[in-house]
């Protein structure tokens, strides 16, 4: 433990002896309290008056925020977090992971920030349910697998979202996609083409699907369905936003991504937005896609175009028996167009592939490549055969 620990550990200590938890302090009482802490303690006259105020808001922050990880939250080049028990902790930067060095003070102080964490969702962890997803008020998506499932500790994943959603003009700049292709793909939206993003893991699919549904025309009313929501949909007006319940010792029930959908059907939706469909929800996706919700958006994870559709017809599979030529009739009648990102090796974020699903031959989904990424940039290679929707729209 170096000196500066050594400070901080000793004016947290005497901050929460002097501190009644039960009075309704707020920030100014709780920070007068630091200060007081910190001027009686005769170590302090080693450091300088910036490390003091480092220290000072590091107590703080143990008291009221997310204690050791609080730095990492607020710093907005940190794009992810990672709690590997309560001694490891790394931290991603510019797609690059660090170790930051830093420990919180025992397993048990861990323990009361998941908790912490979890509560402010209204979701539960604990050694019965040691799995748990949340968010934190400030839109971080948050993952928890809790002992005994976890062999070296808690274990905390923070993903981290910009506190201002990335607008597709900012994609253009970022080079993840071209001015070319995002005109298209807002004639696209506009004409209310159903679209389903795939990628991998990190390779920014909430992203580009906040940057797309920032096309859907302000006047529509939408529902967007998710585990944890992400989604920030900033010039909408009739908006409404359902998020997953799990099941908790209380006795509530869950509620999953299916139920959401088929409730969201009765809600009077122009345009249904599911943040991702893992499993049996995907049948319900593609319900609704076929049942007048045109302009529709949703995600999933694959390596490839044809890798999502498989995946696809797996998921559905996973929920009922059902012919799988009639699962491809569904997905092909159901989704107009395929978006597909990858992540480079230099940790850039792409647009590999826009595909057009044509429709079935011989049993096959067939697509129509549209645009495609070759040679370190993205190139249209050929022209949208379906375009009913877009006359349609050209026409009134």
């Amino acid at each position: 433990m170096t000196k500066r620990e050594e400070l901080r550990h000793k004016a947290l200590s005497e901050t929460v002896g002097r501190i009644d938890f039960a009075d309704d302090l707020d920030e100014k009482d709780i920070y007068e309290c630091i200060d007081d802490v910190l001027m009686g303690i005769e170590e302090r006259r080693l450091f300088t008056p910036a490390e003091i105020l480092k220290v000072r808001e590091e107590v703080f922050a143990s008291l009221r925020k997310m204690d050791i990880l609080q730095e990492y939250l607020d710093d907005e080049e940190v794009t992810e977090i990672m709690v590997n028990g309560y001694d490891k902790i790394f931290i991603e930067k510019e797609g690059r992971l660090f170790e930051t060095g830093k420990t919180f003070d025992s397993q048990q102080k861990l323990e009361d920030i998941i908790q912490q964490m979890v509560a402010s969702c209204n979701r539960s962890v604990n050694e019965t349910s040691p799995i748990a997803d949340a968010r934190l008020p400030s839109g971080e998506r948050v993952n928890v697998v809790l002992p005994p499932i976890a062999l070296n500790g808690p274990i905390v994943t923070i993903r981290r979202f910009p506190k201002h959603p990335i607008t597709m003009k900012k994609l253009i700049e970022l080079g993840s996609v071209t001015k070319e292709a995002a005109i298209f793909l807002k004639e696209l939206v506009v004409a209310r083409y159903n679209i389903f993003i795939s990628g991998g893991t990190g390779s920014g699919k909430t992203t580009f699907l906040n940057a797309l549904s920032q096309y859907i025309p302000a006047d529509e009313r939408i529902v967007t369905i998710e585990d944890s929501a992400e989604l920030k949909l900033l010039d909408a007006e009739n908006l409404v936003r359902l998020e997953t319940r799990n099941a908790n010792i209380e006795g509530c029930e869950p509620i999953t991504i299916r139920d959401l959908i088929k409730t969201a059907l009765r809600m009077r939706p122009e345009r249904v937005i599911v943040g991702e469909v893992r499993g049996p929800e995907a049948m319900d996706m593609l319900q609704a896609m076929n049942t007048g919700h045109d302009g529709s958006l949703s995600t999933g994870h694959s390596n490839s175009t044809k890798d999502m559709l498989a995946r696809l017809e797996t998921m559905v599979l996973m929920g009922m028996e059902i012919p799988l030529a009639a699962v491809r009739g569904q997905i092909s009648s159901g989704i107009d167009i395929m978006v597909h990102l990858g992540r480079m090796r230099d940790r850039s974020r792409k647009v590999l592939e826009i595909s057009e699903i044509k429709g079935l031959e011989g049993g096959e989904i067939l697509l129509n490549t549209l645009y495609l990424y070759e040679k370190g940039q993205l190139v249209k290679k050929n022209d949208l055969l379906n375009k009913e929707k877009m006359r349609k729209v050209y026409s009134e």
